[in-house]
């Protein structure tokens, strides 16, 4: 026994589990004190996770047990990294490799130069992938209104949108709490949504966190069922403290899901919680089960 690898182990207990499911059988998984409910996933979610929430794995190894639980995607990953993915049949909801990072966004005017030249590179390198999502931001707020944040913004995605168009590639920003971090200008669903009538190009539009408007707003499901058109991507999180989306949180996810679905949105809803539980895997597919409503 001493000499079976990591990755071995972590294959007989995937084999296990697929058995198990075959059979109509819960299991329950050791360590953790729940049960994993069994079958096939139901399909009305398209599933997504961010890889950084699991970087002790290796990514193919990653790949290799989300495709087992029945997860399409493994996002927020650069360039070098989507062509593992796809060699296990897998997408990348959400790319990223563009940009200045999340404090240096487009409502800088003096970044403008510096953006434009990151994602005039990288939208063909996205469509050339086959991938869709490309993220941006808006940037620390450094004393702006909303108003004068609005106008850089579209003044500098203004520049790349007809490149986003000619690629069929959607620029997406990320609304993000202001609290964590800190003065960040695009913290309220209303200020994102503003930004894409400005815009007005189906090639801009919003990720929208969960676990961050929870923060800054909550209203959650009514927020999603007025902002729904604006949403190219969905991001979970437990709130308090971005853990699982379990009964140990304040948010009920199930009927989030089924809100989602109720609008006919279409894109993927992506795992961003950081595990709690010694068996990192077991919380995954537990939270996947918990959205697939």
């Amino acid at each position: 026994m001493k000499n079976i690898s990591r990755r071995t182990a972590i294959k007989t207990v995937m084999a296990g589990s697929a058995a198990l499911a075959a059979s109509g059988i819960q299991a329950s998984v050791p360590g953790v004190d729940y049960v994993v409910q069994s079958g096939p996933l139901k399909g009305n979610i398209r599933h997504s996770v961010s890889k950084w929430c699991f970087g002790e794995y290796d990514l193919d190894e990653f790949c290799e047990i989300c495709k087992r639980i029945g997860i399409e995607s493994i996002e927020l990953l650069d360039p070098h990294e989507w062509p593992v993915v796809q060699k296990h049949e897998l997408t990348v909801a959400m790319a990223q490799g563009a940009g200045l990072g999340i404090d240096n966004g487009f409502n800088d005017p003096k970044l403008h130069d510096e953006l434009v030249a990151s994602y005039e590179k990288v939208i063909p390198m996205v469509a050339d992938a086959g991938l869709t999502n490309l993220i941006c931001f808006s940037g620390k707020r450094n004393g702006l209104t909303d108003l004068q944040g609005w106008e850089n913004c579209e003044r500098g995605l203004t520049r790349i949108l007809p490149m986003a168009e000619k690629y069929n590639v959607v620029l997406t920003m990320e609304l993000l709490n202001s609290v964590g971090h800190k003065d960040y200008q695009c913290d309220h669903t209303v200020w994102g949504a503003e930004l894409c009538r400005r815009l007005g190009s189906p090639n801009f539009k919003l990720l929208y966190d969960i676990y961050h408007m929870q923060i800054m707003e909550g209203n959650i499901i009514e927020n999603i069922q007025k902002y729904h058109s604006c949403f190219s991507h969905i991001h979970t999180g437990g709130n308090p403290g971005r853990n699982e989306i379990d009964e140990t949180q304040e948010l009920y996810y199930p009927a989030i899901m089924k809100a989602i679905v109720e609008t006919g949105y279409k894109g993927f809803v992506g795992q961003e919680f950081v595990p709690k539980q010694p068996d990192k895997i077991a919380s995954l597919e537990k939270c996947i089960r918990i959205c697939d409503v």
